[in-house]
């Protein structure tokens, strides 16, 4: 049951991350990918990472901690960078565990 929150949670997560990117730059519609690697077996935990010609980059790993026991939890850490419409460069660090999503960032406001 757990596990099922959890994927739930990140899939949430992930879903509210890309909204905040949802405003493209123009030269995203003709955007090629120029790195893509994955690691997903399907068992443990994945990673992945790519870079578009527009200047987005994103890198993520996901590890199931405590497998087995009331506290297993899927957690996820992961970096996504890209090129706003100022033509500044944005990143994003975040992590997204048993504690809800943690994200941070220079842009972001503070506490």
């Amino acid at each position: 049951m757990h596990t099922i929150s959890a994927c739930a949670f990140v899939l949430c997560a992930f879903v509210l991350v890309s909204s905040c990117f949802a405003a493209p730059l123009d030269d995203s519609k003709s955007a090629q990918v120029l790195r893509y690697d994955n690691d997903n077996i399907g068992v443990g935990g994945y990673n992945f990472a790519y870079e578009t010609s527009d200047g987005v980059s994103r890198q993520e790993q996901g590890e199931l901690k405590n497998v087995g026991t009331e506290q297993e939890a899927l957690s996820v850490r992961g970096t996504i960078s890209w090129v706003a419409a100022d033509g500044q460069t944005y990143s994003l660090n975040y992590i997204a565990d048993e504690n809800g999503f943690q994200p941070q960032g220079e842009h972001l406001p503070h506490n």
